[in-house]
């Protein structure tokens, strides 16, 4: 008879699977370690992937009233659509709280893989420009680590997850472990040129995390375009059908899914985690496991909000939060800042069904950097995402025969969206909601966050500059939008319990240990200490492999 898996005990528990769990899981496991997995959602397969369907098979043809009615929240993510929408969480069910003028929004998943399964797949590394940035501009403080430190295990990431890309020397955005690049439009081709003539910038293919040729596995990328709704091919990295699936090929990994963790339990006598309490999402039964050590994955604000649940007499505003930081310093990409025009004189005629290029353009950030120099009205930087392709022209003039030819037609676009940093800001935080409580009973978040003056600068420069770049390669018809997203929009959250060698103004140690608790690690991105304005999660996995492997080390010399 199979031993209950609740009746043993862990060397490690992961909490969350999706892509800084996932990892978690495969590299203890890989390791010889004895890991519990849990996820506080269901499994998932790739017989319900979508990418394939057309919407007239749909019951509401993709414009659901269920979706808008159960998930009010969730439907401001570009992704959660009828296709999908059972992946992300009821907002009925999962409530938090804001201050009437600070809203944000809050997009997340409860299935295994999480936002693994729907992510924009943007693969980007840090450099010693944004690690180091506080000595630079004296705001805030610095990371605990450098660039070396971490640039051998962005290697290990890279080299296993598929990132494609180009190799650009910008020492703004280190070059990585590349797969081959995939192919940019005429009219991308036409705005690279242009800005590294007229601006010396750089532009360059978006590096994601798609395969372009076999890869551990997973067949290269067939361009089918709406990766949000799977990919049966495994061509997309998400951790269901990757790293949690070589965590429990090893048989050191007990998968637990549909427990949805309340709280981390204490050994008070010895000052250590002994495992975590959760409750069952079908049957709402309280549970228990038990392990060496707990490493929360379950993302910033999720990962917080169980450390914030876990007050003891010893930590009463929250497990491992002496410093009283924990849950502050929440940040997220500001968004909004833009140009979009067309190319009146490049003719291409769209098709009805094209390939569809799951991937777009990258513009590296040239603000506030060694070469260019200090910035007099801002600090920090952007990066712009976009793309240039011709498409239907479904605001043409005209009625009737006239009208479709015109649409038929097609229009040229191009357009730059800016992702700028978020300043870390004590003012910025998350906290238990005391009159609030989800479905199961456990106390949800109140979360408080604005974007500040120094954000509205950097969309407003954005705006500015994506039209003169697009204005330099000849475009016409150029629209700026200027203003800033509430928060959250980018969904990027990072900071709330963030990394430092003070324990005095930390929460977590360099290796994602809490100062308080020493085998209770957080690696998810709650340990950011900036935002940079790179997309966060490939900066995460580095991060996630770089402490487990230090916490396998401990293991190897009995300190857990």
């Amino acid at each position: 008879m199979a031993q209950d898996p609740l009746q043993q005990t862990y060397d490690a528990i992961v909490v969350g699977s999706g892509a800084t769990g996932g990892w978690a899981a495969k590299r203890l496991s890989e390791a010889g370690l004895k890991v519990a997995l849990l996820e506080a959602g269901r499994a998932v397969t790739g017989r319900e992937f979508t990418e394939h369907m057309p919407s007239f098979q749909l019951k509401y043809r993709n414009h659901s009233p269920e979706v808008m009615r159960t998930r009010p929240i969730q439907r401001q993510c570009y992704a959660c659509m009828e296709y999908n929408y059972e992946w992300f969480v009821n907002d009925l069910e999962n409530p938090y709280s804001t201050p009437p003028d600070r809203p944000f929004t809050w997009q997340r998943l409860r299935i295994l893989g999480g936002r693994s399964l729907v992510w924009g797949r943007q693969s980007y590394r840090l450099s010693d420009v944004d690690f180091k940035a506080a000595s630079r501009d004296g705001y805030d403080v610095d990371w605990p680590f450098s660039y070396s430190d971490l640039a051998p295990f962005y290697d290990i990431v890279e080299n296993y997850v598929g990132i494609s890309g180009a190799p650009e020397k910008n020492e703004m955005l280190p070059d990585g472990q590349f797969l081959p690049p995939m192919k940019m439009s005429c009219g991308e081709i036409r705005l690279r040129d242009s800005v590294k003539k007229t601006f010396g910038r750089t532009v360059t293919i978006g590096r994601t995390a798609i395969v372009t040729q076999p890869h551990n596995g997973r067949a290269p990328c067939h361009y089918c375009g709406p990766c949000e709704r799977g990919c049966m091919t495994y061509s997309y990295f998400s951790s269901p059908f990757t790293t949690v699936k070589d965590a429990l090929k090893t048989g050191n990994c007990t998968l637990i899914t549909d427990a949805i963790v309340s709280h981390v339990d204490m050994d008070v006598s010895a000052n250590k985690a002994r495992g975590v309490t959760f409750v069952n999402r079908t049957t709402k039964e309280t549970k228990h496991v038990r392990g060496k050590t707990v490493v929360l994955c379950a993302q910033a604000l999720e990962s917080t909000r169980i450390l914030l649940n876990s007050s003891t007499q010893e930590y009463p505003k929250g497990l491992g939060n002496s410093s009283g930081l924990l849950g502050h310093y929440l940040m997220d990409h500001v968004v909004g800042g833009s140009a979009s025009a067309t190319f009146e004189d490049m003719q291409a005629s769209p098709s009805a069904n094209p390939p569809h290029r799951p991937n777009g353009i990258y513009l590296v950030r040239f603000r506030n950097t060694p070469a260019e120099g200090k910035h007099p009205h801002f600090i920090r930087g952007y990066g712009f995402q976009g793309g240039s392709m011709p498409d239907f022209n479904m605001d043409a003039a005209g009625i009737g025969a006239d009208y479709k030819k015109a649409v038929k037609r097609g229009v040229y676009g191009v357009s730059l969206g800016a992702f700028g940093e978020s300043l870390a800001n004590l003012d910025n935080f998350c906290e238990i909601d005391p009159n609030l409580k989800d479905a199961w009973g456990i106390p949800a978040l109140r979360i408080s966050m604005a974007h500040g003056k120094n954000e509205a600068a950097l969309m407003r420069d954005a705006a500015i500059t994506g039209a003169e770049m697009l204005e330099a390669a000849g475009a016409k018809d150029i629209r700026l939008t200027t203003g800033t997203e509430m928060p959250g929009m980018a969904i990027h959250e990072v900071g709330t319990a963030r990394m430092g060698n003070d324990p005095k103004k930390s929460v977590l140690d360099p290796f994602c240990r809490s100062h308080d608790v020493s085998n209770l690690l957080v690696t998810d991105g709650s340990g950011f200490v900036s935002s940079a304005c790179q997309n966060p999660t490939l900066t995460m996995m580095a991060i996630t492999v770089r402490a487990c492997d230090h916490l396998v080390e401990r293991f190897k010399r009995n300190e857990v």
